[in-house]
């Protein structure tokens, strides 16, 4: 059975070329070879077509924050997807850039005996820029293939503004979407075409990655990369490991996650989002695992409130993680993908959220620091500087941490406009599940987006939630956390 036709969009207007060797899946986002839109549909056009399927999977060295950290996450994924295809009727080929630009006419010269070119849609970062300006220089079709979330990027017709719109409009959609799941193996009980070697032109001049080399012999290290932004070891990155956490956190700690995810002592939360973000893990299956846990079935459903509790009828925990998941992830990539020039960018807060920051923009500030103040840590308060080190030093931040870090850095700089540069710039260069639409819509709900104003006014703030480390501390039990991460 094919994908959902809502998954499939055409990035040119060239032919699928019937006399080509092969077909190419282009893997960019959904790195990974289970519950993948885009892996399955490859699957798919190459039995159709009697070709033998291409596996390509390329890490470049030239995109903005490119470091040490969020290399060795991508090639330890690299290196689960090549063990996923040993032995299988499909030809891996892992490609890391040695030097920026040695990638330049890789995918052109593979696309030229292609017969089709399959690849992701993700609609942040540098990927949508790069699908636009490849499309016209490949000379055979390049489809486009959206496995981000649950519901479809092409099924919403209006960009959502706040949470409960959003909800309600989900509730109303996700059961016929969630139950028209993509295939966790989609090489199962298939026959496909095999290849015996890559063209000579291409594995010569763009040999294939050696992982191990890479990950073993500190290969990394030779890369034209940020050095300064290293791995933590305890977080590895791929496929197997984001199965081994996700049913480690189901069995361990989903049932006390509402009561315990805004502690940072507890370490109640799922730790999931930089699997998410790099494709390792699919949303489905986060979303299959949870439920199976709660022995949910369709009929258990209640009718779409857009509150988030009472539609599953889970428990309060699984509602909580499940609205996570699925509201507030997949707004985000509503939002990126109806915005697609806009999402990044300060002039694309609510009109009320503008205005009211407009109006405080010269009040005076409690304290100014520089970027550099911000990510030495070096701060007055000791709460924001434990939440900055612990994603300097680990790669993640607590997420009720993070609000708090954005709170006060809005509160702490020249400008909302300036306040923003920095969040962005400090989360995506440390963060391993930064430059995601998950990831804006956390740094701009800080400025508004997605949220209501709020009453009274305060200084600098004006609508704006309001947020401190006094009451964070007062509420919250984080002894261990500043222990841990202090100065």
């Amino acid at each position: 059975m094919p994908i959902p036709d809502l998954r499939v969009a055409a990035a040119n207007d060239c032919p699928i070329r019937h006399d080509g060797d092969y077909v190419v899946y282009w893997m960019t986002s959904f790195r990974r070879t289970e519950y993948n839109f885009a892996f399955e549909h490859a699957v798919d056009q190459a039995i159709e077509l009697g070709k033998p399927l291409v596996v390509f999977e390329a890490l470049r060295c030239g995109y903005r924050w490119a470091s040490d950290r969020l290399h060795r996450f991508v090639i330890e994924g690299m290196r689960d997807n090549q063990r996923a295809l040993k032995d299988k009727p499909v030809t891996y080929f892992p490609y890391v850039e040695p030097s920026q630009g040695a990638a330049r006419g890789l995918l052109e010269r593979l696309a030229k005996q292609a017969a089709l070119v399959v690849t992701d849609e993700y609609p942040c970062f540098f990927l949508p820029a790069l699908i636009e300006a490849v499309k016209d220089r490949l000379d055979v079709r390049l489809e486009l293939v959206d496995s981000n979330g649950v519901l479809p990027l092409r099924l919403a017709d209006r960009t959502f503004s706040v949470a409960h719109s959003y909800r309600r409009w989900m509730q109303k959609n996700v059961l016929d979407h969630l139950l028209e799941q993509p295939k966790r193996n989609p090489l199962s009980r298939r026959k496909l075409s095999e290849l015996k070697d890559l063209p000579k032109e291409v594995s010569r001049k763009w040999p294939p990655a050696d992982l191990n080399a890479l990950l073993e012999q500190d290969g990394i290290a030779k890369l034209p990369i940020d050095h300064s932004v290293q791995p933590y070891d305890p977080i590895r990155g791929g496929p197997e490991e984001a199965v081994k956490r996700l049913d480690q956190f189901v069995q361990e700690r989903l049932e006390h996650y509402g009561e315990d995810r805004n502690h940072p002592d507890r370490e109640a939360t799922s730790g999931l989002s930089p699997y998410l973000h790099f494709g390792h893990l699919s949303a489905y299956q986060f979303v299959d695992t949870v439920l199976d846990h709660q022995d949910w079935s369709p009929e258990k459903t209640g009718p779409a409130n857009g509150k988030n509790s009472g539609f599953w009828n889970t428990s309060a925990s699984a509602e909580g993680l499940l609205d996570q998941v699925l509201t507030w992830r997949e707004m985000g990539f509503n939002f990126c993908f109806r915005e697609p020039r806009n999402y990044d960018r300060y002039e694309s807060l609510p009109d009320w959220a503008n205005s009211t920051l407009d109006e405080h923009a010269k009040d005076e500030r409690p304290y100014l620091y520089s970027l550099e103040e911000f990510e030495a840590a070096a701060t007055h308060d000791p709460v924001w500087n434990a939440a900055q080190r612990q994603i300097v030093q680990t790669g993640v931040m607590h997420n009720y941490m993070r609000m708090l870090w954005g709170k006060k850095i809005l509160h702490w700089t020249r400008s909302p406009q300036e306040a923003l540069e920095i969040m962005i710039e400090l989360n995506n260069k440390y963060g391993i599940d930064g430059r995601d639409p998950n990831s804006y819509s956390g740094i701009f709900w800080v400025l508004g987006r997605f949220d209501r104003a709020w009453g009274p006014k305060r200084p600098v703030f004006g609508s704006v939630r309001y947020m401190t480390s006094e009451s964070a501390k007062k509420k919250l039990k984080m002894n261990d956390y500043l222990a841990r991460f202090g100065s």
